[in-house]
């Protein structure tokens, strides 16, 4: 039973990689019927799906593969021509042979498969037999050596084959012992046939060498072999070759299976590799600050960028396994475009190139979909009818071109056509009477935005529905595909020309380059395939358009969010020129995201959030930096619609934030004293009361920690002791620059503690100035008015 289980394994293996190529075969063989190589090539996937369906009992497979078959063979002896009604029933026939192996893998038969081929299978008879009618008309004229090639033919096939003229018998149909006794009639007639061969051939002996005999063979061995059920018995003279003489190269299987589950796990190891690299190289950064013109920093550096470097090669080899080539989808479009351009009366040639182009095996199986609504799309509303094409001046025959390439860590597939264009005016009306977008859109409306109106769900420009399209749910599936890809959509049309569309796709999803940003003390990784650039722009390229923030980049209005308001993370927006915008896109959509760091490029391990996080809106998982922190890694599609509802303007913020720093007087500067002393913070506080600033107290670093997160009041200055129970002011100054929002504060320490090295650690841990007790009052002043930038009337 296991050994008929794995038998069938390898059945159905043969049969899906046979039959993936024959679509394309078919449709090529319509185009060029004289090619003979090319109808052999279909005849031998038919006849040899046929004779191992046959041995495993699957009778309905069986049958039509044998009917099919024959319609070949007539077509292969010169006795039936090729034309497009032929043709469609053929192709059918290999529809149905898809879905019965489909039913036979998921339930182990065909029998209960519901699958009809009756009909089928007569039109396949009809054709069979009625070929004689459609002989090719050179053949016409000589009907006495028509009558003599038959049997020419099938006298050399019973010498070549003593079994040719057995007839078909139906196994299944007859008890073990019977199909045994076959068996062994069958064997005695071969040997039987074999002795007399050999016979004639020693007969011949005289006339020939001994060798002689044997130069047919290779020629003859193959054309016996081809129609027998499965490849398997052709492996045995290899075998008897071996003991005589070296096998062939090409007979040693150059390939192996392998369990996607286990490339999966081997993808998560390189991971975790990829991890270690990067802390690896983080922390000799760190080590080679500290120890500076060390000897053993050259070594260690040797090392470390040996292990980055094979981690690299060892990433990229994996990846490679997973790796197919984009052909695997583009092979089914032959057949697609062929069905279509009969269905819609046109004449459409496919043109495909790049399809040796190599993507993850995990995005290969999610383009598939995108691009049969695109290439549909291209057919039905891009090439126009014959008629029209000629009355435009335009050969008859319409083009759609399908190509793939390589740009950096992403593939491209370029879908273009030369048919009418997309008109920008018609979409935009179109889109004003569907209720899609509102008229004062419509009329700010670039062409390049307009042509994304057909990602919209429920939006078509087809006059009728109809089983090709009308429904307005194909270009939004694109879409929904692309953005679950991290992909860019991108469309360039010219009325009346064509209409050429991008596909921008990442080669992987499991490690993947991101911009690392910062949100304050908040850090997010974008993926870089979303990033289109980053720019610095000034407060004053930021306007508002109903209510929303916007920013004209070169010819674009895009919108513009902060990522702070998106994840509501507490920050301030300073009031400084410039700020940082990430421009993203995904599918057609772009947008610019206002940053407060641009912190750098990072390769990046995904990890998923677990159980207790795994639906936290905007965020797709998670990775470790270099420094062993966590990051958040932005789910792009899902942060452009969270975006969509954030409210803010970015510059009325920006007003407000400059007017709530403006100081009317001196009172409305506020300065905090955190000192253990009573004594020295009374001190303080009679230094700084002759400039008239608003001075609060704390007693420990804790407390005085508290009152910066905290506190109803924003300071202008901290003046710090260093020794302090509780919380010491080094640690004080160290938490409070761990938020960006206080990165500019002044902190000053005021302390006993003199010596260079508690200088040095002061400013380590970020302390601003350095003040050593005892000080004068007019030296305090000082100090504290040029950090918080205070001029007095007068001065």
């Amino acid at each position: 039973m296991d050994d008929m289980q794995e038998i069938m394994e390898d059945f159905l293996v043969e049969a899906f990689e046979m039959i993936e190529q024959l679509d394309q075969d078919l449709v090529e063989l319509e185009n060029n019927p004289e090619d003979l190589d090319l109808l052999n090539r279909i005849f031998r996937v038919a006849h040899t799906i046929k004779g191992s369906s046959s041995f495993l009992n699957f009778d309905i497979l069986t049958r039509l593969t044998h009917n099919m078959e024959d319609v070949l063979n007539k077509a292969r002896r010169d006795e039936l021509k090729i034309t497009p009604d032929v043709m469609d029933v053929v192709l059918h026939s290999v529809d149905l042979m898809k879905a019965l192996l489909t039913a036979i893998r998921d339930s182990g038969t065909d029998a209960n498969s519901g699958i009809e081929i009756d009909d089928t299978v007569t039109k396949l008879q009809a054709i069979s037999t009625g070929g004689a009618l459609e002989v090719i008309p050179e053949s016409t004229p000589t009907p006495a050596a028509q009558n003599e090639a038959p049997p020419a033919a099938e006298a050399a096939a019973v010498a070549s084959n003593p079994l040719a003229d057995e007839p078909e018998i139906d196994y299944s149909k007859m008890s073990p012992e019977q199909v045994e006794a076959e068996i062994e009639r069958l064997l005695k007639k071969r040997q039987e046939a074999d002795k007399q061969a050999r016979a004639a051939h020693k007969a011949d002996g005289s006339a020939h060498p001994v060798q002689a005999p044997k130069a047919p063979e290779p020629e003859n061995k193959p054309a016996a072999a081809a129609p027998k059920p499965t490849p398997k018995p052709a492996a045995k003279p290899a075998k008897k070759a071996e003991s005589g003489e070296k096998a062939p190269a090409a007979n040693v299987e150059q390939t192996v299976r392998v369990d996607v589950k286990r490339l999966d796990h081997l993808m998560n190891l390189i991971g975790e590799l990829v991890l270690g690299k990067n802390r690896l190289i983080k922390i000799y950064g760190d080590v080679q600050e500290r120890y500076d013109g060390e000897k053993f920093l050259e070594e260690l550096n040797q090392v470390v960028a040996s292990i980055s470097s094979v981690t690299t090669d060892v990433q990229l080899a994996v990846m490679k396994t997973r790796m197919q080539p984009v052909g695997k989808v583009f092979n089914k479009f032959p057949r697609m475009v062929r069905d279509l351009s009969r269905e819609l009366g046109k004449n459409i040639d496919l043109v495909i190139s790049g399809e040796e182009t190599e993507l993850d095996k995990s995005i290969v199986e999610e383009i598939g979909d995108p691009l049969v609504h695109i290439i549909r799309n291209s057919c039905d509303h891009g090439v126009e009818k014959p008629e029209d094409r000629v009355a435009a001046g335009k050969p008859e025959m319409g083009t759609v071109n399908l190509k793939a390439y390589n740009e950096g860590n992403h593939i491209v597939i370029e879908i273009s056509d030369d048919g009418k264009g997309l008109d920008a005016d018609m979409l935009r009306h179109k889109a004003v009477e569907k209720g899609l977008i509102s008229e004062r859109e419509a009329d700010t409306m670039s062409d390049k935005e307009a042509f994304g109106i057909i990602f919209k769900p429920g939006f078509s420009t087809a006059a009728a529905i109809t089983n090709v399209s009308g429904r307005g749910v194909g270009m939004d599936v694109v879409k929904t595909n692309i953005e679950k890809l991290n992909g860019i959509i991108d469309i360039e049309s010219e009325k009346g020309v064509g209409t050429t569309q991008k596909l921008k796709i990442p080669l992987t999803l499991a490690i993947i380059q991101a911009l690392l940003v910062a949100a304050q003390e908040e850090y997010y990784a974008i993926p870089l395939s979303s990033v289109i650039e980053t720019v610095r722009v000034s407060q004053d390229e930021i306007y508002t358009v109903d209510g929303k923030s916007v920013l004209r980049l070169r010819d674009e209005v895009l919108p513009i969010v902060r990522l702070a308001d998106i994840f509501k993370v507490d920050s301030i927006l300073e009031s400084t020129n410039e700020v940082y915008v990430v421009i993203i896109g995904l599918a057609e959509q772009k947008m610019g995201v206002i940053v407060d760091y641009l912190v750098g490029q990072e390769e990046v391990v995904i990890k998923s959030l677990g159980y207790y996080l795994k639906g936290t809106e905007g965020i797709a998982g998670a990775t470790v930096r270099g420094d062993g922190k966590i990051t958040m890694i932005v789910d792009v599609a899902a942060m452009m619609e969270m975006a969509k509802e954030v409210k803010v303007n970015i510059t009325k913020m920006i007003d407000d934030n400059a007017t709530a720093k403006t100081k009317n007087s001196p009172s409305d500067y506020v300065v905090l004293a955190i000192d253990d002393s009573n004594t020295d913070r009374a001190i303080m506080k009679k230094c700084l009361k002759t400039l008239g600033v608003t001075v609060l107290e704390a007693a420990n670093g804790l407390d005085g920690l508290d009152i910066v997160k905290n506190g109803d009041k924003q300071l202008d200055a901290v003046l710090v002791d260093i020794e302090m129970p509780k919380m010491d002011g080094y640690t004080f100054a160290s938490e409070v620059r761990k938020y960006n929002k206080f990165k500019n504060l002044p902190l000053i320490a005021v302390t006993s503690r003199n010596s260079k090295t508690d200088r040095m650690r002061g400013v380590e841990s970020g302390m601003t100035e350095y003040i050593t007790k005892p000080y004068t009052p007019e030296y305090l002043v000082n100090v504290v008015k040029r950090n918080i930038n205070l001029t007095i009337d007068g001065e």
